[in-house]
């Protein structure tokens, strides 16, 4: 019966959404400031890993990613591996190439896409210390039993 947007939820989707458009459009702009070809396929590559990551760290509102382990949700971790095996596909595969636009990236620009992505998960986690060390307020969300 809770708005989505309750418990302060709505300041982390305002804080994690600007957050991925600026490593998007930060990536853009230094990809094209370094006439890098392939600065399309860099800046869908971070939005989609970002999102990732971000999944990922958002399993518990308070509790970190470290303490659950990666394993604690293997459906999730499952479907994480699956979408970037996707999108591995989508970057490598010639025929997904065409269909998306997409070109091959280079080793570095891969884990320049992967480092820059994971920024949204330790900014999530670093978000949750705030809120269990008392610094940032938000209420824990209960879930009403089903009837």
């Amino acid at each position: 019966g809770e708005s989505v947007f309750a418990h302060g939820m709505w300041q982390h989707i305002v804080w994690v959404g600007l957050t991925i458009g600026a490593l998007c459009l930060a990536t853009q702009a230094w990809a094209l400031e370094s006439d890098d070809a392939h600065w399309q396929t860099m800046v869908f590559t971070v939005l989609t890993l970002a999102q990732m990551f971000h999944v990922l760290a958002i399993r518990s509102e308070r509790e970190s990613l470290l303490v659950q382990g990666l394993l604690s949700n293997t459906r999730l971790l499952g479907a994480v591996l699956l979408t970037f095996a996707l999108q591995l596909g989508i970057i490598y595969l010639p025929t997904l190439n065409a269909l998306f636009r997409t070109e091959p990236l280079s080793a570095w620009e891969l884990g320049y896409c992967i480092v820059v992505s994971a920024l949204i998960g330790v900014g999530v986690e670093i978000e949750k210390l705030l809120v269990r060390r008392g610094v940032l307020y938000r209420t824990q969300t209960t879930v009403a039993p089903l009837r």
